[in-house]
């Protein structure tokens, strides 16, 4: 009688301990769930809108230390680092005397990384419409498809023809240097002291050269596709 009342005992305790670690917080999470952000940049002259040229088209590169900064803001409900500039350059490339085009690398490695040449930048947020004064075909758009892991952000830009103000008259220059002849383009969020150019760099590509002369339309449509990973590793 003794041995069984002892047993009972014990087995009661066991049960108790169980139900403790069951009520505990595990160590590490069942799920662990990732974040991956990709770009892709398309590039068109849009002067005939019923025949527009594709330029380029192509994947850019994402700065993955600012993005993850402008995402935490973002969920924190911080208004600051969100998507609102897009900006051009012409340092993106270097062309040899045979003509022979060597690309450079996009600068995503550091918090105060930049464009190698910017020579212009256009205000994209359109919420912003005191320095955004043409909400229609300057814009972002978030789209989602309900069951999908990922959500896409649209942005639109358009250069039109007088912009920018000092660009030369015919896309005919014989140099690839020229001021507005962009080979790179990168997406910048809103300074937090609202510094017009000086936000952190979210994206940046490089491209062939493509000139904006006053004769051309030039459309971008740029696409940051955000997309959530799950069955991961669990992080210790």
């Amino acid at each position: 009688m003794l041995n069984k009342g002892m047993n009972e005992h014990t087995e009661q305790n066991n049960m108790l301990e169980q139900a403790k670690k069951t009520m505990e917080p595990s160590a590490k999470p069942d799920v662990v769930a990732g974040v991956y952000v990709r770009g892709h940049i398309k590039i068109s002259d849009v002067t005939d809108k019923d025949r527009p040229i594709v330029l380029i088209d192509k994947p850019n590169a994402i700065h993955y230390e600012n993005m993850s900064e402008a995402i935490a803001f973002a969920l924190s409900h911080r208004d600051q680092l969100f998507m609102y500039e897009m900006h051009f350059g012409n340092g993106g490339t270097a062309v040899d005397s045979t003509g022979v085009i060597t690309y450079l690398v996009p600068n995503t490695t550091s918090q105060g990384a930049d464009l190698y040449n910017p020579t212009y930048y256009k205000v994209v947020d359109d919420t912003d419409t005191s320095n955004n004064p043409d909400t229609s075909n300057n814009k972002m758009e978030v789209r989602h498809i309900a069951g999908n892991p990922y959500s896409d952000i649209i942005i639109t830009c358009l250069l039109d023809y007088g912009e920018p103000g000092t660009q030369s008259v015919f896309d005919n220059s014989t140099t690839l240097n020229d001021t507005y002849t962009f080979d790179e383009l990168g997406i910048k969020a809103r300074a937090l002291d609202g510094t017009p150019g000086a936000g952190k760099l979210l994206t940046h590509v490089i491209f062939h050269p493509v000139q904006k002369s006053l004769n051309r339309l030039i459309q971008i449509d740029y696409t940051v596709r955000i997309q959530t990973l799950t069955n991961l590793s669990a992080i210790g």
